[in-house]
């Protein structure tokens, strides 16, 4: 088997930078969900350098590592046997980022070679809307039945998936420019 050493290199220091945004957004707790989402974006960028299995074991040893490297591991230790709720959040956050650009990342390549409407930018968004919250309403409705034992008010979900729809928008934006611009004009310092 022939191991392209630049790849691996390439994606550790990828992987390094991700548990650096994760464990910043953790200590950082103004700043988490925009850490987490630029910790995320490597996962995009490794699916665009190296492909969709290699992404998809980015986000695997990404999430994992997570897991072993949190930050407030003695914290999480003394409570319980188990990660507390705020932890857990982080990389379920992380991983739900991750497994979402994954996702649109495989959608994207698989309509790049359809043809018609599959082709077209707005099938592209259907399905990012689609994913988005075949993801984020299940984990949104387990949320709210950890905090209360009562029905949820239906006014407070719907406000919060109004809400998951602009994060959405802005998350996507963001992630567009991220690899459109910023990385695609600093792809050629990494030799590639």
């Amino acid at each position: 088997m022939h191991l392209n050493t630049k790849k691996i290199a390439f994606a550790g220091v990828m992987l390094a930078l991700t548990e650096v945004g994760i464990a910043l957004g953790s200590v950082i707790e103004t700043n988490t969900l925009f850490l987490l989402a630029a910790a995320s974006f490597f996962v995009g960028i490794v699916i665009q350098e190296f492909g969709l299995k290699s992404g998809a074991g980015f986000l695997l040893a990404g999430i994992l590592l997570a897991i072993l490297l949190s930050p407030n591991k003695l914290y999480v230790v003394s409570m319980s046997l188990l990660m507390t709720k705020r932890n857990k959040l982080y990389v379920v956050s992380y991983a739900f980022m991750g497994f979402y650009i994954l996702i649109i990342e495989t959608i994207w390549y698989f309509s790049g070679r359809a043809s018609g409407w599959i082709r077209s930018r707005n099938f592209f968004w259907l399905m990012k809307y689609l994913v988005f919250n075949v993801l984020y309403i299940p984990g949104l409705i387990y949320f709210w039945s950890m905090l209360s034992e009562k029905k949820t008010v239906k006014g407070i979900m719907l406000m919060s998936v109004v809400f998951g729809q602009f994060i959405l928008f802005v998350f996507d934006k963001t992630y567009e420019y991220a690899m459109g611009k910023i990385w695609k004009e600093n792809r050629h310092k990494f030799g590639f």
